[in-house]
């Protein structure tokens, strides 16, 4: 161990994975803050929605499938106070079947106090989680699209740095004639290259399972959405469900509200859940640029805005 004891990036590090509020011991909780404005809408954890949207990759490769080719992606994701989130993403098409992705994320905590065991300060050391990415998707059918993306994920907390590889597997089934989509996905799987302190630490693994329809008669979308499925809460069920809807203003636009139970149990104050686990958003969606907005309340501190922008050369 370093002589300088940085007793502040050790607060740091417990106080981020309480921040997801996600039970369990595992790191690299940054993996958990959306990155879509469209999935953070509805509910935050959805894999499902069928959109020409490269964001979504970041919830399920597999919907790289119905992204246009050759797609640039900008994001922004105002967190928590003095925390941001910077991520990119750019997809191009292989064949009449394929779509290879790249992706980036920064996730900045800014700019802290370092002190030793006596609580004298030390200086100022800064705080960030890094995730590069890349996936490919294959249509398999008509119906039918297989995901894989990899991804190296580096944490820096002062002197302190972690590496971890972790693996993203994504199946879905899709019948536009009937506006159903079903998508199964294995979020993070892997593990540590180099810990932080002296122990491992596990990735955030989530097997996720979700299902959207249309209405028949209105445009309107429902989605249903079940995580955390291999850590079942026999107590309390309804924290593995996540509920979205959404509708089509026009054939450009969507507004969408999302409410995720766990989200909000676990930041209920007393009686009152000040709005957390609930989530709404709208986005424009054009041939050539989309834009997305999408807020989010996912710690009791702080509301979370999400801006996403893409183009398609």
């Amino acid at each position: 161990m370093s002589r300088r004891i940085t007793l502040t990036i050790l607060a740091l590090y417990s106080t981020l994975s309480s921040l997801m509020a996600q039970e369990g011991s595992s790191g690299y909780q940054f993996l958990e803050v959306p990155t879509s404005a469209h999935a953070a809408a509805v509910g935050g954890t959805n894999v499902s929605i069928i959109e020409d949207d490269a964001t979504l990759m970041f919830t399920n490769p597999a919907l790289l499938a119905n992204v246009s080719d050759k797609t640039l992606n900008l994001n922004f994701t105002s967190y928590i106070s003095g925390t941001n989130k910077l991520s990119a993403s750019f997809t191009k098409r292989a064949g009449e079947r394929g779509t290879w992705a790249i992706g980036a994320m920064l996730l900045n905590y800014g700019e802290m106090t370092e002190t030793n065991e006596h609580f004298e300060q030390l200086g100022k050391f800064s705080a960030k989680d890094i995730n590069l990415q890349g996936g490919y998707t294959y249509l398999f059918s008509d119906f039918w699209s297989g995901g894989v993306q990899a991804k190296v994920l580096m944490s820096s907390y002062g002197e302190y740095s972690s590496t971890a590889i972790g693996v993203d597997l994504g199946l879905n089934y899709f019948d536009a004639g009937h506006g159903l989509s079903f998508s199964l996905v294995g979020q993070n799987l892997g593990g540590q290259v180099d810990a932080l302190y002296e122990q491992n630490e596990s990735l955030p693994f989530n097997l996720v399972a979700g299902i959207s329809k249309d209405l028949a008669n209105a445009p309107i979308r429902l989605s249903l959405t079940f995580d955390n499925i291999t850590d079942w809460d026999e107590k309390k069920p309804i924290n593995h469900l996540t509920f979205g809807a959404e509708i089509f203003p026009s054939a450009t636009t969507w507004v969408a509200v999302g409410y995720n139970p766990r989200r909000g149990n676990e930041m209920k104050i007393g009686d009152s859940k000040h709005w957390a686990g609930m989530s709404v958003g709208a986005g424009l969606n054009t041939k050539k640029f989309k834009v997305g907005l999408a807020w989010g309340k996912y710690h009791v501190a702080a509301s979370s805005l999400i801006i996403n922008t893409s183009y398609s050369f």
